[in-house]
């Protein structure tokens, strides 16, 4: 409020909010306050007490509203015209100023010139004061009103000193500044691991591309001598190779992301952000030496057979344990899908609650819609994502053939469809129960070894991939990387024709564990 307004200024404002009175009340002792902030400050209370001069009452008095004083406040705003002023943040009048800190005991945010009585006042000194935050409600004891100032250990989670004499009453609590300090000292060190494996990755992602580019150089020379035999292991490790360098690029991203988050919390001087954020961020890093991982590119053509079957195992083994971490990371992003029937193909049948989806064989009598296939067995999800990453899990146990994925919002939905990306599908396809086709550009066909029965689809939609894993082996079946995602993306599913029931079982999306 202006200072030019004068001593009478000072004489209407409640010296609780530092504010024009609003239903100003008098207590016994003679000092007016705001209704409201009166009542605010006897929550929660045994007793009650004058805030300015704390003289003690025997009793909760009745307050009832100063009419005289409404009167002359009144006068008083209207003669300033006070009545347009905007109020911006909790009790700043004037031109918006900037709030500097809050005050979990109030519990309010305060600018600059609003925060001097609580750096002046001896009973508003006691009060607790934080950085200015937004979410003041998150830093108050949502039971008993006051604010968050310890921390208890046994349950890993912010309490108020109340909290102390009842729930948590024999637990270790400390205060949540020392747990912040001790919190920190860990994060630094998870940050440093973590930035230890980054680089370990990385170095082991350019030892595989030399080893590719090393190896295409000694197979033009040695090639002729056993064309078949080096062909297979070509093969063999070109597959290995492939798949490892996807899923340790994708886990590198998000070690990244991990790390970024890590170096932002290191730096807060906000304790309880830091400990309400901590047990998420501080779990356990996977810090596997990497420098185990090596791939021979000097075999002599001739001893090729002998090594063969030795390094697929070696491969598939480090690969799997690989894999198995990926999977891990990308279930995180785990959405909850369920189908959308006015998309679904006249002859398909949905569940009740939209989580199966199989082939009727008989033509269902469904309205016209323009977002329904009309010629292809296939439906999408109700949930559509632009942004971000997303995964989703689909049972397909026992079918011959399936197809599954995500396509974008303005595909061709009537007559014969193509899967293919440039047509805005991004999918993987099973045909007479052994044959699996990627829809990549080109098409790449290729073979399992265990049967998938559960099927888990990863998309990143920055980063343009979209792969597909078997979910009981946690294994990786193929990724469509390099991709560029402009519209909307909704899951895809075609349980395909019943084929005379050798093909009947639904896809069944399944809850992700």
């Amino acid at each position: 409020m202006s200072s030019s307004s004068g001593p009478l200024n000072e004489e209407l404002q409640c010296s609780i909010c530092l504010d024009v009175f609003t239903d100003p009340v008098t207590t016994p002792c003679g000092h007016n306050f705001c209704k409201t902030c009166l009542n605010k400050c006897w929550t929660n209370t045994q007793s009650c007490f004058c805030p300015l001069c704390e003289e003690q009452f025997s009793k909760r008095p009745d307050l009832e509203i100063n009419t005289k004083l409404i009167e002359v406040v009144q006068h008083f705003k209207e003669k300033l015209n006070l009545g347009k002023s905007e109020v911006l943040w909790d009790f700043c009048d004037e031109r918006k100023q900037k709030a500097v800190k809050s005050c979990l005991t109030c519990p309010s945010s305060y600018c600059e010139t609003h925060l001097e009585p609580h750096l002046r006042v001896p009973r508003l000194k006691k009060h607790t004061l934080i950085n200015a935050v937004e979410n003041l409600e998150d830093y108050v004891c949502r039971k008993h009103e006051r604010p968050l100032e310890l921390f208890c250990r046994d349950d890993q989670t912010c309490v108020c000193l109340f909290c102390t004499e009842g729930d948590h009453r024999t637990h270790n609590t400390v205060p949540i500044e020392e747990e912040s300090r001790k919190k920190k000292i860990q994060l630094v060190q998870t940050q440093t691991d973590v930035q230890q494996i980054i680089q370990n990755r990385m170095k082991k992602i350019e030892e595989i591309q030399h080893s590719v580019e090393l190896r295409k150089r000694n197979t033009e020379e040695e090639k002729s001598a056993s064309v078949e035999l080096f062909t297979d292991l070509i093969r063999s490790i070109e597959r290995c190779q492939s798949e490892l360098l996807k899923i340790t690029e994708l886990k590198i991203t998000e070690l990244k992301r991990r790390n970024t988050e890590l170096e932002q919390l290191s730096h807060t001087d906000d304790h309880l952000h830091l400990l309400q954020m901590f047990s998420s961020l501080y779990s356990h890093v996977h810090t596997k030496n990497w420098t185990e991982i090596s791939i021979d590119c000097d075999v002599n053509v001739y001893s090729l057979k002998n090594v063969l079957i030795q390094l697929e195992k070696t491969l598939d083994g480090t690969l799997n344990k690989t894999v198995s971490t990926g999977l891990k990371c990308v279930q995180k992003f785990a959405e909850d899908v369920t189908l959308d029937p006015d998309t679904a193909n006249p002859y398909l049948i949905l569940s009740d609650d939209g989580k199966q989806v199989s082939d009727g064989d008989i033509k269902q009598d469904v309205p016209e819609n323009p977002k329904r296939f009309d010629d292809c067995s296939c439906v999408l999800a109700k949930q559509g994502f632009s942004s971000g990453r997303f995964y989703y899990e689909v049972q397909v146990k026992g079918k011959t053939e399936w197809s599954l994925g995500v396509a974008r919002e303005c595909i061709n939905r009537k007559g014969t469809i193509t899967l293919t990306p440039e047509d805005g599908f991004w999918t993987v396809i099973l045909r007479n129960e052994n044959q699996y086709t990627a829809c990549d550009n080109p098409p790449v066909s290729f073979s399992l070894r265990e049967t998938p029965e559960k099927v888990g689809v990863f998309v990143d939609y920055e980063e343009g991939l979209v792969s597909f894993y078997d979910v009981e082996s946690s294994s990786h079946i193929y990724s469509l990387t390099g991709q560029t995602f402009t519209d909307k993306l909704y899951p895809y599913f075609n349980p395909c024709h019943n084929n005379e029931g050798r093909n009947s079982n639904p896809l069944i999306i399944s809850p992700v564990n």
